[in-house]
């Protein structure tokens, strides 16, 4: 059996991680400013990270959720003080394109609308649901097709007015993504979140945060639609909730009841999904990560934009989009193989950085050294 060539790859083989540097099996060093797509919060292999999931491995790896798991009652606490949603409730799956579907389907079930708001260049996951939600044909199957799905212009507070205005009674949910992530680093306004809110409670629709990788702490606050200073009614997150191994979350506000059997997973909540999740809570308070993400950030952010041949700099924190001219679309081929740094793109010219939150102004300028060389 062969694997299903699906993923275009670089020719290099990771053998060791520490921190934000990664070797290969030949033995060269890489600077990673990528995080296998914002996966990397605390860093790889994290000391404390390693331990505890090691710890609960030689206790119990796995059970199901057919019986009490203390551990996720202590993800659930931690979460909503870590987030400030003390009084959510919190949902525990696998990745963040489940995470979008739960939430979708608890909008549905708790106003029994089917209409579903997204906005262009949104990405939302691969699954069912979600990937109809996702602004992306090519990645759609026919059997994903929905008319319950309605794309409208990102940021465009008409648009979304008027749409509400003539459909609002219809409306499940808007799911918006405070920061676009594979879209390209578009960033969305604090008024539009403002407005999104405001029509939600107007008219019972359900807003949904996906801050499957603008959240987490990465922006400097711990989801990136915080900044607009308004509440969603469910957040989804993954990505860097586990450092590495596979865990995501809804976070539920109040209003939205449980009911047995609503929502279901096998392997969500499991105990080593726990220990890996407690593991990067802790260290983001301990370290004061978001604060280091977003003092490290606004540096990367302000060299970057004395850059030249750039035409924009977006983003928030540790979650930064380079715009460059298309004539410089081999740039983050040459970072990786003339500099050896690992980045992120959104095809074609958009560079993304997404490193771990503890990500050093020192590694910062490694990072820029090497990118104004090759924008010379």
């Amino acid at each position: 059996m062969k694997l299903f060539d699906v993923y275009p790859l670089n020719d290099i083989v990771i053998d060791k991680a520490l921190g934000s540097r990664v070797w290969d099996d030949k033995g060269q060093e890489y600077l990673d400013i990528y995080g296998g797509h914002a996966v990397i919060s605390i860093g790889h292999t994290h000391p404390h990270y390693v331990k505890r999931v090691e710890d609960q491995l030689h206790k119990v790896g796995f059970y199901s959720n057919s019986v009490k798991i203390p551990l996720q009652v202590q993800l659930a606490e931690k979460l909503g003080v870590v987030s400030g949603r003390e009084d959510y409730n919190l949902f525990l799956c696998n990745s963040g394109a489940e995470a979008n579907e739960n939430a979708l389907k608890l909008a549905s079930f708790y106003n029994g609308r089917k209409t579903v708001i997204a906005f262009s260049k949104s990405f939302h996951g691969r699954t069912s649901l979600a990937v109809a939600v996702t602004d992306n044909p090519n990645i759609v199957a026919p059997v994903n097709q929905t008319n319950n799905v309605v794309f409208l212009p990102f940021n465009d507070a008409t648009s979304l007015q008027q749409y509400f205005d003539a459909h609002g009674n219809d409306i499940a949910a808007v799911i918006i993504e405070g920061i676009q992530g594979v879209g390209g680093i578009n960033v969305a306004s604090e008024t539009f979140l403002q407005l999104i809110r405001s029509l939600c409670d107007q008219y019972n629709a359900v807003f949904i945060a996906d801050a499957v990788q603008c959240g987490y702490g990465r922006t400097g606050k711990f989801y990136s639609q915080d900044f607009s200073g308004v509440d969603a009614d469910v957040y989804t997150m993954a990505k860097g909730m586990g450092n590495g191994f596979p865990v995501a979350g809804i976070a539920i506000a109040p209003k939205l009841k449980a009911k047995h059997f609503m929502l279901g997973t096998t392997f969500g909540g499991n105990h080593l999904a726990c220990a890996a999740a407690l593991s990067v809570l802790e260290i983001i308070e301990q370290d004061n990560l978001m604060q280091n993400a977003a003092a490290v950030g606004e540096y990367l952010i302000t060299e970057l934009k004395k850059l030249p041949n750039i035409n924009e700099v977006r983003g928030r924190g540790l979650m930064i989009g380079i715009d460059l001219p298309l004539e410089l679309k081999d740039v983050k081929k040459n970072l990786l193989f003339k500099h050896h740094i690992f980045t992120g793109e959104s095809k074609p010219n958009v560079i993304r950085l997404l490193p771990a939150l503890n990500f050093s102004k020192a590694d910062a300028d490694v990072f820029l050294s090497a990118i104004s060389k090759e924008l010379q």
